[in-house]
């Protein structure tokens, strides 16, 4: 099966195949997925007490340079799978007890996964995480299918999108991304466990020597969407995959992160903190490794 890939903001036009891809992610037609096991550390409402069964796929529309899971989204570290076996995966990790299943970075094989989910669909909530770098269109492919987005929202200037990951147009088109998903899902509705049954829950990673940007992202959140639409501002940035750029060689400081907590607190946005100790590489998950997969 081959295809011309306009799946992502940037709109190669590229050509497909099962075994190579000549756009931006050099991606395949079929299936890459690097890790497929519960995970724990996500936002309370996605994890809960048990975990959500995280579906890791190979490759990046975005391709920050900053990452700290290079190893899949610059290198396309990943296995092949097809529809009937990401169908199995999915069976065992619901059999787990997620609590929820996550398709991470999992843009390039939408019309894959579609298929995945008309063979096996969980029982559980469906989770879309994703940098925000998608196309209304191809969020509009997955009405019905995805019951909580977890969207990034990463660079507010076209500077910034581009300094970090070749993307200008990245707030134009997260922004709209973002309006389309709470379009679809609202605001969240939780069960009794307090796992989000359904809605949009927004992340943003405080990036050292940018809190103007944080505040810009946190201000477009307050005035453009819903009330209730919560936020996770994460403070977990560490310099990964040998940065370039020097001002991001270090990691936030507690003054950075708290000017950008104060100003969510001001705005009255509801949502998450994180604590310090959450930037440790002890956090990434272990990739593309036979331990890697349930």
């Amino acid at each position: 099966m081959t295809m011309i890939c306009t799946l992502c903001p940037r709109r190669c036009a590229a050509l497909r195949d099962a075994a190579s891809g000549a756009g931006f992610c050099r991606l395949p037609e079929e299936m890459r997925i690097a890790r497929i096991a519960p995970h724990l550390w996500e936002e309370p409402p996605i994890s809960g007490t048990r975990g959500t069964g995280a579906v890791f796929f190979s490759g990046c529309t975005l391709r920050c340079i900053f990452c700290q899971n290079a190893e899949i989204s610059h290198r396309n570290a990943g296995r092949p799978f097809t529809p009937e076996q990401l169908a199995d995966s999915l069976r065992r990790l619901t059999d787990m007890g997620m609590h929820t299943i996550s398709f991470i970075t999992a843009t390039p094989y939408v019309p894959r996964i579609l298929e995945t989910l008309a063979i096996y669909r969980p029982p559980v909530p469906l989770v879309w995480n994703t940098s925000g770098y998608e196309t209304v269109e191809t969020l509009r492919m997955l009405d019905g299918a995805i019951d909580v987005y977890l969207p990034d929202l990463k660079h507010y200037s076209p500077r910034m999108g581009r300094l970090c990951a070749g993307a200008p147009d990245y707030f134009d088109a997260a922004s709209a991304a973002i309006r389309e998903m709470v379009r679809q899902t609202g605001t969240p509705v939780c069960d009794g466990d307090g796992i989000m049954r359904r809605g949009t829950l927004i992340r943003h990673l405080v990036l050292p020597g940018a809190t103007g940007e944080s505040i810009a992202l946190l201000n477009w959140v307050k005035d453009s969407l819903p009330e209730g639409i919560p936020v996770s501002l994460m403070s977990q940035y560490i310099p990964c995959n040998d940065v370039a750029v020097p001002g991001l060689r270090r990691r936030v400081t507690k003054r950075e992160y708290d000017r950008v907590t104060d100003a969510m607190l001001a705005l009255d946005l509801p949502g998450f903190t994180q604590e310090e100790a959450s930037a440790d590489r002890d956090f990434v998950p272990v990739f593309n490794r036979d331990e890697s997969f349930v």
